[in-house]
Parts: structure tokens; sequence; C-alpha cells
């Protein structure tokens, strides 16, 4: 069985990890120039490096769907540039997984693949896809509705370690990224981890950094580019979250479910 995964950032590879791990096949697509900040455990670094390993399992980057079909024969995970999953018509995929986490639909359709899931905000189990799994942290993370809606985004991140908002660093001006730490580092409030147009992007609490953006990545003044995490468990940096794996579970359920009936 094989199901294709629209996005590869950290929460779109938990959901890779736990279905490869249950011995379907997986294929995934990303844009260009990847914003992922947890690229630690994220599959869309092979965007960039060509490769790059979550935990136990490694992809690749494909430059075709006929490239990706002969990696997956391989048993090797592939990503395709390939934002708008065109990818598709050739793979033929009996699922498919809009993990983007855009917040609203990019273009998912109900027709797009025999079983299309939704992942957060955005989607309407029955109208564009056949189930949606919650995403928000809570009582309801990773459940699957197979009618109506996730509930709807807050813009207020997840509480970890006694903070939420104040984990997340964004960028201090319009302009290109250049980070001066490692996602890894043990950082200290008021620290400053990057520049954008000569402006510093400075910590506001203690912690270690668990994610970063990549250098030279453009971004617009308050957009997410970093996250600290203040349990200060550098090995939290190369582990997927409990979050990207409760929602993988959800996805998983989803799709077993759906083939099933």
């Amino acid at each position: 069985m094989l199901v294709l995964i629209r996005g590869a950032g950290d929460l779109a590879s938990g959901i890779a990890l736990r279905l490869w791990r249950s011995g379907l096949q997986v294929a995934m697509t990303e844009i260009a120039q990847p914003t992922t900040i947890r690229r630690t455990v994220a599959f869309s670094d092979a965007v960039v490096r060509g490769e790059a390993a979550v935990e136990d399992v490694t992809a690749k980057r494909a430059e075709s769907a006929a490239e990706a079909g002969a990696l997956l024969a391989q048993g090797i995970l592939p990503v395709l540039v390939d934002p708008a999953a065109d990818c598709r018509r050739t793979l033929c995929p009996d699922a498919l997984v809009d993990a983007i986490l855009a917040k609203r639909n990019l273009g998912t359709r109900i027709t797009d693949a025999p079983i299309v899931v939704g992942v957060g905000p955005g989607f309407t189990a029955g109208l564009d896809c056949h189930a949606v799994v919650e995403t928000m942290r809570g009582h309801t993370l990773g459940r699957v509705y197979y009618s109506g809606t996730a509930l709807p985004n807050t813009n207020i991140p997840g509480l970890i370690g006694g903070f939420a908002g104040e984990r997340v660093l964004r960028a201090p001006a319009d302009g290109v990224f250049t980070a001066t730490h490692r996602i890894g580092d043990t950082v200290e409030a008021g620290e400053t981890v990057g520049y954008v147009a000569g402006q510093p992007m400075v910590c506001t609490i203690s912690g270690v950094l668990r994610g970063l953006l990549a250098d030279g990545v453009p971004v617009h003044k308050g957009m997410k580019s970093g996250d600290v995490d203040p349990r200060c468990r550098p090995e939290y940096c190369r582990t997927a979250s409990d979050k990207a794996l409760a929602i993988g579970g959800g996805v998983l359920e989803a799709v077993l479910h759906l083939k099933m009936n």
C-alpha cells in the first residue's frame, strides 16, 4: 500500500515514521526551499542535502516520479520537490495525506486518491477529504474525524515545559535569515541566535535550541524561525515529538480504517 504525503516537515515526518514502520510504502513532496524549523527530525532536509535520516529511517531526494518509484522498490523513502503533488498521477497512491499544515486547504481534493486524509484545520471530512486528524494539543490530539473538521487554529503554540508562545522565535524583519547557532545548542534568554537584515533574533527564554531555519531562507517579519525547548534535553532534537507521533497514529488509523471499509 502506497501513501503519498504532501509536506515533509517535522509533523509530516512523524506521520511518515508511523506509516513506514507499520509496513506501508511512503513517498513525500515538498517545496523547493523548505521552511522547516525542526530540521533534524524532518525528511524535508533531503530536498537540500539529497538525503535525510529521522531516527532509523532514511529518505532520499527524487527528481521525478519514476525515480521515486525506483527508490521505493529499493526500500527507500523518496522526497520530491512537487508542491502540487502532481506525481500522484504517475505514482497512483492508495492514499494521499495532506500534512502541509497551512491551516487551510491548498488544493487537496477528495478525488486525488482512493483515500484522502487532511491533517489539522482547513479540511472538512466528506467534502475535500475522507477523514481529518486533529493537531491541537490536548485531549483530542491525534483523534480522527470521519465527518466535520478539526479544531480551529488559535495561533497559540502548545505548552511545553511551562511555556507556550515564549518558546517560538520569530523573524525580526523581512529579509534572508542567517543563523549564528545550531540546533541542539544551549541558549540563554536574551541571546541572539540569528539575524535578518542586520537585526538580531533574540531568545526570550533559556533552554535548548530545538529548531532553527537554515541559512539563506527568505523570511517575513514575524515568521516562525526558531524554537527553544525549556526542558533542556538535547536528545529531543533528534527524535520525533510526542505530537508528531500522536498525529501519525491518527493518520495510520484513518488510512487502515478507510482501506478496510
